[in-house]
């Protein structure tokens, strides 16, 4: 009884899933393309770092030109803990892709969580890929404001 109480109170641990391509394999590509997936999951989940238990990112072996959690940590996810890694380097699979996996402490429905496929990633996750079309420009300019600076 005490332990169905205390969970009522408390927030649920989610995965909050989503994934991106880049062109090439390049240090401020990558940076570019990991602020802007976090920043369409920030936004579209309403995502707190204070609420994000840790986050994994992944990626396809053709990417180690840079760790893409530090874009989390551009984006202020100083006390996150994050952790990167490679997929596995399946024949025939999405090269050049990016993806996250947060744990985030929400009260929110498992249904209503929005995971966020973009660029060729789209290929991975169809079903989940039917997102309104993208503003880049106002996107990078929402980033440019939680960085603080010209990112």
């Amino acid at each position: 009884m005490e332990r169905r109480e205390w969970v009522g109170l408390s927030m649920i641990c989610r995965g909050v899933r989503g994934a991106t391509t880049v062109l090439h394999n390049d240090r401020e590509e990558i940076l570019s393309a990991t602020r802007q997936l976090l920043a369409l999951l920030i936004r579209r989940n309403g995502i707190e770092p204070t609420d994000v238990a840790s986050a994994i990112f992944t990626t396809t072996p053709d990417i180690d030109a840079e760790f893409p959690a530090l874009a989390a940590r551009q984006l202020r996810w100083l006390d996150v803990p994050l952790l990167c890694g490679h997929e596995i380097a399946v024949p025939g699979g999405l090269p050049l892709c990016i993806r996250v996996l947060i744990h985030w402490n929400t009260d929110k429905e498992q249904g209503e969580i929005q995971h966020v496929y973009v660029r060729d990633a789209k290929r991975l996750r169809p079903d989940l890929s039917k997102l309104p079309p993208v503003d880049w420009e106002e996107l990078e300019q929402w980033i440019s404001e939680q960085t603080g600076a010209d990112v």
